[in-house]
């Protein structure tokens, strides 16, 4: 075991957090330090590099290599403090006004370090079905260290029974939430003399074009609506975020970009939104532009996408069980979007509960209450005593 490490939930979020696991930084000395703890509590695990080995997912069972099991799942990466205006040192925790400040203790260490507080007691304990540890890289940046865990887990380890994923949702027990997905578009025309416009091709006009589709398609989504009446908003969502393009104001441009993404309903078919732009695009702007210059052209490209997670009609008994131990009777839907939905397109059930708020991550100042951390503790302890003999 590390030397001086407590077991205490929040002795373990302080020291996490000092670990800078920014998405483009290594995340190894983070996994170092829980495999400390794994192995001093008797907790199998797989290290899972990525492709240059500079980071890696973790996977750990305790209680036997048995069929199902609970798997609590979390990510190590955290988002960039760059530009931001903390009041404190974002790798080192702050306590104040009964609250956990620093980078990742909403976004998601909070819950994993609640899971590593509980190894104690999972070591004592005389499970009846295992418990997993999944935590990953990358998911800030699109869900992309997830992916092949799960499919490491899908291929060659048992099916577990259920996934808890960790994200801030107040302790609420969340089955449904959006599916995300967001592009790059690339629009190249052909530059020339402003006096000239005839003969050049504005890439930036074409693009103002899609922008101005992309509106009136985001208003057909909030026309829609959600039939479901659980997402707040209650519809699909589009959002344009960056634009770039052009060299001079009297020259014709011939190369502007823009990024857009949109987070779908659960069921909607996540495709339809692209391809209705791309369509718009061939049939209604390339055909002038290569009149001009055939060379001219429209491309669409997938910067990150994460599937919904689609709510089951009835909730399984082990789900129920779920709800119960963290003191609820509902479930309930969230607009953003989680690795969970990549569990359950392998066929595991998953659910989302985690302590924090969704307002609090990624900002400044990044806080958890310590009341949202010890009400987690006390469900997880809940849930180890639940599964023990």
């Amino acid at each position: 075991m590390p030397d001086n490490v407590s077991h205490a939930a929040p002795d373990l979020l302080a020291k996490l957090i000092s670990f800078d696991t920014t998405s483009h930084l290594s995340n190894l000395a983070l996994t170092d330090f829980i495999t400390g703890l794994m192995d001093a509590h008797g907790m199998t695990y797989e290290l899972l590099p990525n492709e240059d080995g500079t980071k890696a997912n973790l996977y750990g069972t305790i209680g036997g290599d048995g069929p199902g099991g609970i798997v609590l799942s979390g990510h190590t990466d955290v988002v960039p403090v760059a530009d931001q205006d903390w009041s404190t040192d974002p790798f080192t925790m702050d306590v104040r006004d009964g609250r956990y400040y620093g980078r990742g203790t909403c976004d998601m260490k909070g819950f994993i370090a609640c899971a590593l507080s509980q190894l104690p007691k999972l070591a004592s304990a005389e499970l009846q079905r295992p418990v997993h540890f999944a935590f990953s890289y990358d998911e800030e940046i699109g869900c992309l260290g997830v992916r092949p865990m799960i499919a490491h887990i899908a291929k060659h380890l048992p099916k577990p029974d259920l996934v808890i994923v960790g994200e801030p949702t107040d302790m609420a027990v969340v089955d449904a939430h959006k599916a995300i997905r967001s592009f790059r578009v690339e629009v190249t025309g052909l530059e020339f003399h402003s006096s000239q416009t005839d003969k050049g091709v504005n890439s930036i006009i074409a693009a103002a074009r899609m922008i101005s589709h992309l509106a009136e398609i985001a208003e057909e989504m909030r026309q829609r609506g959600d039939a479901t009446g659980r997402f707040s908003p209650p519809y699909t969502t589009l959002s344009v975020g960056r634009i770039g393009g052009g060299t001079a104001t009297n020259i014709v441009p011939r190369h502007c970009w823009f990024t857009f993404e949109h987070r779908t309903l659960p069921g909607q078919d996540e495709d339809e939104i692209s391809h209705r732009l791309m369509e718009y695009a061939r049939r209604e702007l390339l055909p002038d532009m290569q009149t001009v210059y055939p060379s001219a052209d429209i491309t669409i490209e997938t910067l990150a996408q994460a599937p919904g997670l689609k709510a089951s009609e009835e909730a399984t008994p082990l789900e129920t069980a779920v709800m119960m131990l963290a003191g609820t009777n509902d479930r309930q839907a969230v607009s953003y979007a989680t690795e969970a939905g990549l569990f359950q397109d392998v066929g595991i059930p998953t659910l989302v509960c985690g302590p924090g708020s969704i307002q609090q991550a990624h900002k400044p100042d990044e806080w958890v209450t310590q009341a949202q951390l010890q009400a987690c503790d006390d469900f997880l302890s809940r849930l180890v005593d639940y599964i023990s003999a």
